[in-house]
């Protein structure tokens, strides 16, 4: 029975056009900054080491496709989010929209199986567009500016191998998945409140922007809330580009992430076991 209604779940979700804004619009982006890094990326390395360039001198392929795609993780990790909670947001709420809570369980299916089901085929989505992002701007990257060693711009400069690469991506966007299946988590609660799929994503993006903003913030009393946040552990996948990888710092992301999910489902499973929706 679950595999059936993640099945027809499934096909609700990849039925609707709203599923494929992000697909589409990843899938524009990412090559017109791949054609740009190619182009101009140079210009960019020399702006974020003008002043190591005093005392060391660079040589190589440096802004190779390894160096690009961990540019463009971070640089697009602010927007997938909303791409994330089109679909995340609209899953529950949708149905009270239609009206269609009550046809749903006319059938022999119990509300556990139902909210189980939509939600993971919010996971499956999530995961697969986060997918997509990666095999895209990897394989894209690496096909026109060629493989080579990492340069990670921090506070300080990182060279990771060019063999010593890519279990550091697929960690770094394993974890990226995480991330936005926290996001996709988050939109899912708020869809079981509401009849209106624009109310939660709205709520998810103003949540994320304003916990971003008071931990931007330098002020003591932030410390200790700080850690509390969830887009603070969002960032976690740069840990896998540390020498060595900061696994501690990692793991701990992990788990917060992880209680945000759960959490995020059990409280959509108690909304919607006590919801009057057949009325």
């Amino acid at each position: 029975m679950m595999l059936t209604a993640i099945g027809v779940e499934l096909s609700k979700v990849f039925s609707k056009w709203r599923t494929y804004i992000g697909f589409i619009a990843l899938g524009l982006l990412i090559p017109v900054v791949v054609v740009a890094m190619g182009v101009e990326g140079m210009k960019y390395f020399d702006f974020a080491t003008a002043n190591l360039q005093q005392m060391f001198s660079f040589s190589g392929n440096l802004m190779n496709g390894y160096t690009m795609s961990y540019v463009l993780l971070g640089s697009l990790y602010v927007h997938v989010p909303f791409l994330v909670t089109l679909v995340a947001g609209d899953i529950l709420a949708g149905e009270a929209t239609a009206g269609t809570y009550r046809l749903m369980l006319t059938r022999p299916i119990s509300r556990f199986t139902m909210v189980t089901s939509k939600f993971i085929a919010v996971l499956i989505h999530t995961n697969v567009l986060v997918l997509f992002l990666a095999g895209l701007s990897l394989g894209l990257g690496v096909i026109v500016l060629g493989p080579g060693e990492v340069i990670v711009i921090r506070e300080s400069i990182t060279i990771i191998a060019t063999d010593d690469a890519l279990w550091r991506f697929a960690l770094g966007y394993g974890f990226a998945a995480l991330a936005m299946t926290t996001v996709a988590s988050i939109a899912f609660f708020f869809s079981s409140l509401v009849e209106n799929g624009i109310g939660p994503i709205m709520t998810t993006m103003a949540i994320i922007i304003v916990l971003t903003i008071i931990a931007a913030i330098d002020v003591p009393m932030f410390d200790y809330i700080r850690p509390f946040f969830f887009t603070s552990h969002m960032i976690g996948w740069k840990d896998f580009f540390n020498q060595p990888v900061a696994w501690s710092s990692a793991l701990t992301s992990a788990a917060v992430l992880l209680v945000h999910i759960v959490a995020c489902y059990v409280g959509a499973l108690f909304v919607i076991q006590r919801k009057d929706i057949l009325t």
